[in-house]
């Protein structure tokens, strides 16, 4: 397959090893993976926020970047849901505009969907040998309908230890602009997430969202837990210590 990797913000200023983690994995699987230098933010900020005009010059630029694409993949539950869920909304009001979300929408996925239900794919030669668990992001888990299929990827990973988080479908507290609107009741959530993560005694928590891990991640660093946070891209495309 020819397919375009829409890497997203986060990861593209802040987390790059997860965009090249999502390449490794399927240019091992064989498949042409591009990476459109073109594509911009989604929109997803704007559109949360009630931008909508803001919001239009973004869905119109995705779609002219990602149209030739036969599947586009995003490290991203949070991102896939906004291109699938929110854009045939947004396009509404623009027949020809919607059209073309309708024809392209269905292509867009996230890395697990891609993996297990496109390409058939559960095991991948991965090799991590570390204590891990698992929070399934919100948008993942609720928008996307995820299920386990994050889980069943890790499940195949040689050397793992696989444990299960109490109350994993909470929310972490993070939401986008939720914890900058609301931060005592985020910082209430994080503390939750945290000591379940604790509970697990993992060294590495993976999520599907590098947002999500950064909020997180940062409760558990000024905690000094020694806990790491990763992509499980990142987990997925390592073999034998390495990519």
């Amino acid at each position: 397959m020819r397919i375009g990797l829409f890497v997203t913000c986060v990861n593209d200023l802040m987390y790059p090893g997860t965009g090249q983690a999502v390449v490794s994995i399927l240019r091992r699987l064989g498949h042409d993976v591009d990476f459109p230098a073109a594509q911009t933010c989604c929109g997803q900020m704007h559109a949360n926020s009630g931008y909508r005009a803001e919001t239009m010059p973004l869905l119109r630029r995705f779609v002219d970047v990602f149209e030739p694409y036969q599947a586009i993949v995003a490290p991203s539950g949070s991102c896939a849901a906004m291109v699938r869920e929110s854009y045939p909304r947004l396009a509404a009001d623009d027949p020809a505009l919607a059209a073309r979300v309708a024809a392209l929408a269905p292509r867009v996925y996230e890395l697990s969907e891609l993996l297990v239900d496109v390409l058939g794919v559960t095991e991948l030669g991965a090799e991590f040998p570390h204590r891990v668990t698992y929070h399934p992001t919100c948008h993942g888990l609720r928008m996307l309908g995820l299920g386990d299929k994050p889980l069943r990827l890790l499940r195949s990973v040689a050397g793992i230890r696989l444990v299960e988080l109490d109350a994993a479908e909470q929310c972490c507290g993070f939401g986008g602009t939720f914890a900058l609107k609301n931060p005592d009741v985020s910082t209430a959530m994080l503390a939750d997430k945290a000591r379940h993560v604790l509970d697990t005694d993992a060294e590495v928590l993976a999520a599907a969202d590098n947002s999500c891990l950064a909020h997180i991640a940062g409760g558990l660093t000024r905690m000094r837990t020694g806990v790491r946070a990763m992509h499980y891209a990142e987990i997925l495309a390592t073999t034998g210590g390495t990519r």
